[in-house]
C-alpha cells in the first residue's frame, strides 16, 4: 500500500542559494535548483558539497530566506550532482510560497503562531554586545521586524544567550536587551529584541516600513491581522 504524502508536492525548477557547513567541516555558499516543493520542504539538486543528515542549512529564493534541516542526501554521479531532501524548520519562512498552488498557500497562511510584526528583507546594521563584554559584534540583519531579526553568521551564539543590541531608528540610537531564540551552527541565529516597549517596537516597525514601503514578507496579511512573537 502506498501511503499518501502529508503535503501536496509541486514540480518546479527554481534557482536557489544554499549555504551552511558541509560534511567536511567547511562553510559553503552556492547556487542550486529546487524541485518537487511543498509548504514544508523541497528536493534540492546540483549541490556540490556533501551534507550530513540532520544538519541545518540556509536556503534563499529571491529575497526570502529560510532555515532547513537535511533529511536525506544522495550523490547521483550525474549532472544533478548531490540531491538533498530538506525540511523547513519553520513553515512561516517558506521561501518558495509564490510557486505553490493556491490550496498550499492558503494552508501555509493559516498556520497558527505567526509573528506579530511583518519582516522586511532589507539590510540593517546592528551592534550586539555579549554579557560581560564591551566589544561589539557588528552584524547585518536582512530579515528584520520590530520584535527581532535573523542574522547570518558562521559563529552563532547558543539559544538563551543574553545580549545588548544597538540599533538606529532614524537618527536615534536605541539600546535594548535581546535574547538568542534560535541558533543554527554555521548558518545563523534568530534574535528577539526583548527590551523594546511596544511603542518602540511600533516606531521601529514604522521606520522599517518607511525604508521598505513595497516590502512583502510571506507573513503579510491585512492591517487588522496580528502575529504572535516568535
Amino acid at each position: 500500500m502506498v501511503l499518501p504524502r502529508p503535503e501536496e508536492r509541486v514540480a518546479v525548477d527554481l534557482d536557489m542559494r544554499v549555504w551552511g557547513m558541509g560534511a567536511d567541516g567547511r562553510a559553503f555558499s552556492q547556487h542550486a535548483r529546487a524541485h518537487n516543493i511543498s509548504a514544508g520542504g523541497a528536493l534540492l539538486c546540483e549541490i556540490e558539497h556533501e551534507l550530513k543528515i540532520g544538519d541545518p542549512i540556509g536556503v534563499q529564493r529571491g529575497d526570502h530566506k529560510a532555515r532547513c534541516r537535511v533529511v536525506w542526501a544522495t550523490n547521483t554521479r550525474s549532472a544533478q550532482k548531490i540531491q538533498v531532501g530538506v525540511q523547513l524548520l519553520s513553515k512561516v519562512e517558506c521561501p518558495w510560497i509564490a510557486s505553490l498552488r493556491p490550496n498550499e498557500e492558503d494552508a501555509l497562511r493559516a498556520i497558527p503562531g505567526r509573528r506579530r510584526w511583518e519582516r522586511h528583507k532589507i539590510n540593517i546594521l546592528l551592534s550586539l554586545y555579549e554579557e560581560q563584554t564591551s566589544v561589539p559584534i557588528r552584524v547585518t540583519a536582512t530579515d528584520i521586524s520590530g520584535s527581532g531579526c535573523y542574522v547570518e553568521t558562521l559563529s552563532p551564539l547558543p539559544v538563551g544567550a543574553g545580549l545588548m543590541a544597538e540599533l538606529w531608528i532614524g537618527a536615534e540610537k536605541v539600546m535594548t536587551r535581546a535574547l538568542v531564540r534560535t541558533s543554527d551552527p554555521r548558518v545563523g541565529m534568530g534574535i528577539e529584541l526583548v527590551g523594546l516597549k511596544t511603542s518602540d517596537q511600533q516606531r521601529f516597525q514604522d521606520y522599517l516600513q518607511a525604508k521598505d514601503p513595497c516590502g512583502c514578507s510571506i507573513e503579510r496579511q491585512s492591517a487588522g491581522s496580528r502575529y504572535t512573537t516568535n
